[in-house]
């Protein structure tokens, strides 16, 4: 889980500007509670790609989450079945599987859109343009609001 936290930040500083995250993970273990060899890890991702957009592509990271993946969903869905609040973890995990998804993500907004506003939808086994509205619920008929190009 933690790995994926610390991933977002280094996504985000990744994004902002050519830094030399290796040696941030590095200055952050100086200072910080993740005093551990954790941060060296990531340094060492970093020296091995310096253009890693995600700790989550490294080879070593890659496997210790795969490996980790069956007990972090027991423990946020026991914690969901007993009524405590995990946010951090489970949005961990919400993010992890979205990233591992080529089209969870875009699939599951749009469908939100169409449901709860008519905005239409495209199938990915339809063309490219070709929109398409479902009425989810069985009342409502069939309007839908209509498309644009911005």
């Amino acid at each position: 889980m933690s790995i994926t936290i610390n991933d977002i930040d280094f996504t985000y500083l990744s994004v902002l500007s050519k830094w030399n995250n290796g040696g941030i993970a590095l200055m952050w273990r100086g200072g910080c509670i993740i005093r551990s060899v954790f941060l060296g890890k990531i340094k060492e991702a970093f020296d091995r790609n310096p253009d890693l957009v995600n700790l989550l592509l490294d080879p070593f990271f890659k496997e210790e989450v795969i490996k980790a993946v069956p007990a972090w969903r027991r423990v946020v869905k026991t914690a969901v079945e007993l009524g405590v609040p995990v946010p951090a973890i489970s949005a961990a995990l919400a993010y992890y599987d979205g990233y591992r998804s080529a089209r969870l993500p875009a699939n599951l907004l749009q469908a939100l859109r169409d449901y709860f506003g008519a905005h239409t939808y495209e199938r990915v086994d339809r063309s490219r343009g070709e929109f398409f509205h479902t009425n989810w619920t069985g009342r409502g008929g069939t309007t839908a609001s209509s498309t644009y190009n911005a």
